[in-house]
């Protein structure tokens, strides 16, 4: 492979064909023969191409996983699913790069008649559970769970797409999209949900299912802050839930102001972890939790840079003369 430059006008693409032909002959390059009894020189009608590398790959994956076992050998499924692979786009324009990778796609028709299928929730249970399989769940899962929408181009909801909060900004209709995953990110289940449900209340029902659908005796949820409700985590305590979150501090922690009393003008060590019992929630039926307190150096530096900087906007300049209004 030689590049030989680039082009922007016919006359240019001619030079640079002629240059590439003098260097082809000064390189001792010969011409293939397919001895079709064409006349030389005369380009090959280019009948057909097919993409049969970059397909097996997908498909060698696609088996891997267990979803070949999971759709039972369901050839539209697989190739509406790789099609949106190579290229995401719509299901009908999902054909159009079907066949341009070389396959015989379905007709539009047919791949209507099967979507009902697909949208079965025990059609989603058998890839959840080819999932669960791949990463080799085990008694004691840490899961990981995040909220996105999905928003379509429509202006009318219809009870489940509906106007809600939207991340986009966006003001159509939308679906809410929970996912979970494994520690490493492996994709376990997605739940869709309506539009204008709040985040904090699509997780529970999402660990439950997960939950029943593996017989698993104990999960341990990790969320970011937008599921901090208190009465999120009590009802991932109540569901007999393990959870970690991480928060905020508002204010100086008693164990945070102890040590500082304790180590006087002492710079805390990077890394260095605090832990406080905690009980939440009302008499008689508290939870018992632990918080941990970690500093970070690198974090703290960047903390105090920022409260330096908006400080520094705050002020004001010397060199400016006041206005009074």
């Amino acid at each position: 492979m030689d590049h030989i430059g680039s082009a922007h006008t016919p006359e240019d693409v001619e030079v640079l064909k002629a240059v590439a032909r003098q260097r082809m002959v000064a390189a001792g390059q010969d011409e293939l023969d397919f001895g079709d009894g064409q006349p030389r020189r005369r380009a090959l009608n280019i009948v057909a191409s097919r993409a049969e590398h970059l397909w097996n790959a997908l498909s060698a994956g696609f088996e891997q996983l267990g979803f070949e076992a999971a759709c039972d050998g369901d050839e539209v499924f697989k190739q509406l699913v790789l099609g949106r692979l190579v290229e995401p786009t719509s299901k009908l324009d999902t054909l159009r790069v079907l066949d341009e990778v070389g396959l015989r796609p379905p007709g539009y028709a047919t791949v209507k008649r099967r979507l009902p299928v697909y949208a079965k929730q025990a059609w989603r249970r058998r890839f959840a559970a080819a999932c669960a399989r791949h990463v080799g769940l085990g008694p004691t899962t840490l899961v990981l769970y995040d909220v996105s929408t999905l928003y379509f181009e429509t202006d009318q909801g219809d009870g489940f797409r509906e106007s809600g909060f939207s991340k986009e900004r966006r003001l159509e209709p939308q679906i809410t999209i929970g996912l979970l995953t494994d520690a490493r990110g492996f994709p376990l289940m997605v739940e869709a949900f309506e539009g204008n449900r709040a985040e904090t209340t699509t997780i529970i029902p999402s660990i439950q299912a997960f939950q029943a659908a593996h017989q698993l005796p104990e999960v341990t949820v990790v969320a970011d802050a937008g599921m901090l409700s208190d009465g999120n985590l009590r009802a991932l305590s109540g569901a007999g839930l393990r959870f970690i979150v991480g928060q905020k501090i508002p204010d100086i922690p008693y164990v945070v102001r102890e040590w500082m009393k304790t180590h006087p003008g002492e710079q805390p060590p990077d890394g260095l972890t605090l832990t406080q019992p905690w009980a939440r929630g009302p008499a008689g039926q508290q939870v018992k939790e632990t918080i941990y307190y970690q500093y970070r150096a690198d974090r703290a530096r960047r903390t105090l840079r920022g409260i330096t900087e908006q400080v520094g906007k705050a002020e004001p300049d010397d060199a400016t003369p006041s206005r009074r209004t």
